[in-house]
């Protein structure tokens, strides 16, 4: 089966030729891949072997929360504390994409144990989500002002291959869209599983911070250090 045709629609950036490693990296609720894609060459990758970058696109859907606005969304928000009420089918839809990603860059070339997949905000619930539950052990997870959704299945759902995969989680902590404690409820939950967990928090509100690009650095250095 060819699946590149089904393959959700993303921008591609390559550090250095032949990458032999990659990043899929899922933005917010409203943004599209074009948001992240700038961030690459404020990265330090001098440590790591070539990378490919790949920000995919989410589908258009109306948002609950935001009046049915139609807008780019791995899923419906339904409630403004995000998690009394989820759209779980939604969420699965967008997990099944973003394994058809996954299951893209190995088929060209790139282990499944050289990705690192990385979300902001909704794309980090997709992040946590996917990546807890795929069959493939994975470089590292990144989880950036996010949190973990659908959590009370995750012990029934969790896959044994990620459950040692580190996870570099950040949060602001002025963040007005996600709270920091949701995401530090997400980092206690992940904790208590026994999932290695990296939490940074930064003086931000729902954005990124100087430090947490060069932290962003560091911890792909260390996943994603030169291949063997």
């Amino acid at each position: 089966m060819n699946i590149t045709n089904s393959l959700l629609p993303r921008v591609e950036l390559e550090s250095a030729p032949q990458p032999t490693a990659a990043v899929i990296w899922l933005h917010g609720l409203g943004a599209d891949g074009h948001d992240f894609a700038g961030l690459v060459p404020e990265l330090d990758l001098s440590n790591c072997s070539p990378i490919r970058f790949v920000f995919p696109h989410a589908p258009s859907m109306p948002v609950t929360v935001n009046g049915g606005y139609v807008m780019p969304a791995w899923y419906d928000i339904l409630g403004p504390d995000l998690v009394s009420q989820q759209d779980a089918a939604g969420i699965q839809a967008s997990e099944r994409a973003i394994v058809a990603l996954i299951a893209h860059e190995v088929a060209r070339g790139i282990p499944a144990e050289r990705i690192v997949l990385a979300g902001f905000s909704q794309g980090c619930a997709m992040a946590l989500h996917t990546s807890l539950r795929l069959p493939q052990r994975l470089a590292g997870i990144m989880a950036l002002s996010g949190y973990l959704p659908l959590a009370d299945r995750l012990t029934a759902e969790r896959h044994p291959a990620n459950a040692q995969t580190p996870v570099f989680m950040a949060h602001g902590t002025q963040d007005p869209v996600v709270v920091i404690a949701r995401g530090e409820a997400s980092r206690d939950a992940l904790a208590a599983l026994g999932q290695p967990v990296q939490w940074h928090s930064y003086p931000m509100p729902h954005s990124l911070h100087p430090r947490e690009i060069a932290d962003i650095s560091a911890f792909l250095a260390l996943v994603l250090g030169p291949a063997a």
